[in-house]
Formats: C-alpha cells, structure tokens, sequence
C-alpha cells in the first residue's frame, strides 16, 4: 500500500510572512523543509505529500510550488490567494498557470478572521467559480463555529471539490464532542465534501491516548463513509503533540477499527483522487 501524506507544512522563518508562527511556538519557531520530512516518509513507507500553505501570501504560494518542483515526494500544493480581491479571478487563474499543474487546492485561513460568516459573503463567488474552472480543491479550514456558513457556500457550488481540515477542529481537550458532531454530520450529509483525519492530536489534552481520540475518528468515518475520509500528519505542527509514526501509529489502528478494509483508500487512494495526484 503506497501511503500519502495528504496535509503537512513547510516554512522557512527568513520570508517574514508567517503571522501566527511566533517564538512562544518554540518547537515551531525555526525552519522546516523537506530535508527534515524527507526521512520521516522513508522511515514510515509515506510515498507522497500534499504540501499545504501555512502564510496568507501568494509569495508563499510560489515558494511552495518551487519546492515541490525539486522535490518529487511533494506531488501537489495547496496554495494561498485573496479571495475578496475584485480581481480574484484572475489571480487564481496566474497561480494556476504558473505552477505548472503542480497547484492542486487553495485555503483561505479561514480559521483567523474574526467573522465567522466570511465564507459566505458574496463577493467571495467569483473565487469558488474560478476554482472550479481550473479543477482546484478548497481546504476548508474551519471550526465548528463556522460550518453554518460553510454550508451555505458549498450549496451555491455544488461541483466544488471540498475538504475539511482537521475534521473541523473539535475541541477535545474540554470534551467538546456534543458542540462538534451534530454539525459535522450535517455537512457530511448536505454536501460532497471530504474529510481529512489530520490535526486532532493538537486539539487534545497533552499525552492523549487512543481512547482519547476513538469517537472523534469513529464519527468522522461514520458520518462521512471512509471513501471520503483522507489521513494527513499536520506535520511539524503535529509535533506539538506527538511525533510522525506515532500519529500515522494511532491513526492506522483507529481506522483499522472503525473502517477495516479501508486502509488503502483513507491513507493513500482518497487523497490522489481528491487532488489529482499523479
């Protein structure tokens, strides 16, 4: 089984355009690129990764995309662009034209602005129509607060290729499963969007176990089948919590139990598909 790391991060603290990496994130606060992830994959047969924005920059965009054009382990790149911008349309269209193909997804940081309504407003359409005319995938980095207005959107773009990040970032630190699970089911339901199993472990207490996580996994598979379900590391943010093979450890368990026979497509083949990995 060829695995895919389809959610982890690069960042380089010289390009100034980080606004939420600061020193008090020491484990974070340096550089990380793909000459400290490369032996992590050998270590743990990961074949490819999908290379996910971390600055709200489209500088950042293009210094991604020359990543993964030197690094072939790196096989798509999520990038970053102004969606309120008057002309967004075009920009998408000069990201996507100067990558190459290399450009698979864009994400918005949804997640830092104050209003949670934001994914909705309707100066925002013209963004979602040009992702979808240049086949990209939208990232929804979301928090429960935000999935009602999330739902809105992806009803007005129903060819849209969506996917959830972090399952949408319960708290489970404070046993926030109850505020969470009613509206992930709901957008499991009312839309075509995937799920990424990524980003859990740095929303748990310290030191949590596989009990700890078991109903957040266990819904997020039920609710979106696990032919919609994608595993990423989050990584180096992941080192937070945890380390590489032990997250990829718990995680392969955990769907091992509440999707057995499913392996394949969460850790690897979802992921291509999603994305249009070669």
């Amino acid at each position: 089984m060829k695995l895919v790391d389809a959610h982890q991060h690069f960042w380089r603290l010289s390009r100034g355009d980080y606004a939420w990496l600061t020193p008090e994130l020491r484990a974070l606060y340096r550089d990380f690129e793909p000459g400290d992830l490369a032996p992590l994959l050998a270590e743990n047969n990961v074949a490819a990764t999908v290379l996910v924005q971390a600055a709200a920059t489209e500088e950042e965009t293009h210094f991604l995309v020359e990543l993964a054009r030197k690094h072939s382990f790196i096989k798509g790149v999520v990038g970053w662009t102004d969606f309120a911008a008057p002309d967004a349309t075009q920009r998408i269209a000069a990201l996507a034209a100067a990558s190459g193909g290399v450009l698979k997804g864009l994400r918005p940081m949804i997640q830092d602005i104050s209003d949670p309504d934001w994914v909705q407003r309707p100066e925002l359409d013209a963004a979602f129509a040009a992702m979808i005319a240049h086949d990209l995938a939208f990232d929804a980095l979301v928090k429960p607060a935000h999935i009602p207005a999330l739902l809105a959107r992806l009803a007005r773009h129903p060819l849209l290729r969506t996917v959830i990040d972090h399952a949408a970032k319960p708290d489970i630190a404070h046993g926030g499963f109850d505020a969470w699970a009613p509206s992930l089911e709901r957008l499991a339901r009312e839309t075509g969007a995937y799920c990424k199993l990524s980003g859990l472990l740095t929303e748990a207490r310290s030191g949590a176990t596989l009990d700890d996580l078991a109903p957040y996994i266990e819904h997020v598979l039920a609710c979106f089948g696990p032919e919609r379900v994608l595993w990423g590391s989050d990584w180096p943010v992941l080192d937070l919590a945890s380390d590489y093979p032990g997250w990829l450890d718990m995680a392969r368990r955990l769907v091992s139990r509440y999707a057995p026979g499913f392996e394949a497509k969460v850790f690897g083949e979802t992921a291509a598909q999603l994305y249009r990995l070669e």
